[in-house]
């Protein structure tokens, strides 16, 4: 049998873009308004060439959804795909737990609660009207993961896995509670509240892409750097210390890149839950648990798990939107389920 790389192959990766490609040019086609694929192609050629004033920018109704409702939208989803996919690939291997993701530790609650009280208050900042929430978003979310680990570390000075799970599970009840009580007093913003907690990127424009893609580039390349480390981590955190590895550095380090992703996100899109526990699990199955491997194919798999939730978002019950929050919290719920059961039995 051939013996995998220790990264992924140019045909792999190849392979991987290839399918990602593939369902973003899917989700761009697919909609209330139907656009053939041909003529989806024909609009990015002609935008394109307007930016590099080859051309004149494309006229009509089905420009004007594709490049500037579409497309802008079908990039948020798939950078926030990215994103939490990569938050949990990178927490299972750093717990060693195959049920942790980002919002195991609480910090998906925590920035939760950041950017409801930003929505609740009308916290804003002057020419910016979408970064009140996200800042507050973000703070949260470091504040979580500051509080967490400051009690982890109290009961636990070497931070072991099952003190942090344990203390995240905790801190999130009780963000969930305080945002109930902020829900409970912001009437007259209880709807917007109430559909962005269950996860919605209608909406979303350029700028919010590339709030993303930035956070990306910025807390996902500590994550991608971090590959050997995360191998390490998963024969033993005896055995990481052993060749040389700084547990105690890498870890916050991991944790605060996992969180950072998260707060954008959340910020941006909302509470999107089971996205980083439901795509490093299938994409395993593919790339094996190398690390190296494992987090460029989940950061694309993720990608595409989460245009095609939100592509069944908006098609299921056309021309009604569901939130995409819960699209994919009924995947996953199936997912954790069979995981679960897996894991007591194989106990």
């Amino acid at each position: 049998m051939k013996r995998r790389t220790d990264r992924l192959s140019v045909p792999e990766l190849a392979g991987f873009s290839a399918v990602t490609l593939a369902v973003l040019c899917l989700c761009v086609c697919m909609g209330s308004v139907k656009v053939p694929l041909g003529a989806t192609l024909a609009v990015f050629r002609d935008e394109i060439g307007a930016l590099l004033g080859l051309a004149e920018r494309p006229a009509g109704l089905e420009a004007s959804i594709i490049w500037s409702v579409r497309l802008p939208r079908v990039l948020c989803v798939a950078v926030t795909g990215a994103s939490l996919a990569l938050a949990g690939a990178a927490m299972q291997g750093l717990l060693k737990n195959p049920l942790a993701d980002g919002s195991t530790l609480g910090v998906s609650s925590g920035a939760a609660l950041g950017a409801v009280c930003a929505i609740a208050f009308g916290i804003t900042f002057p020419g910016l009207p979408f970064a009140g929430t996200m800042v507050t978003a973000v703070i949260f979310a470091f504040l979580s993961l500051l509080v967490i680990l400051s009690l982890a570390y109290g009961l636990d000075d070497s931070l072991s896995a099952n003190t942090v799970i344990l203390i995240g599970v905790i801190f999130s009840m009780f963000a969930s509670s305080l945002t109930s009580i902020i829900v409970t007093f912001a009437a007259d913003r209880i709807r917007h509240i109430t559909f962005w907690t269950m996860g919605s990127l209608s909406g979303s424009n350029y700028r919010n892409a590339l709030v993303l893609a930035i956070s990306f580039a910025v807390f996902g390349g500590m994550i991608f750097a971090s590959g050997r480390e995360l191998n390490a981590f998963a024969v033993g955190e005896e055995n990481a210390r052993n060749i040389g590895v700084n547990v105690r550095r890498v870890r916050l380090l991991i944790l605060v890149a996992a969180s950072g992703l998260i707060g954008v996100c959340v910020s941006v899109g909302g509470c999107i839950g089971f996205v980083g526990l439901v795509t490093p699990h299938i994409v395993r199955m593919v790339s094996g648990p190398n690390h190296r491997r494992l987090l460029p194919a989940c950061a694309l798999g993720g990608a595409s798990f989460l245009m095609l939730a939100d592509l069944a978002a908006r098609m299921i019950l056309n021309p009604v939107e569901l939130p995409i929050g819960v699209v994919t919290s009924l995947v996953g719920a199936v997912v954790f389920v069979v995981i679960f059961y897996r894991s007591r039995k194989r106990g």
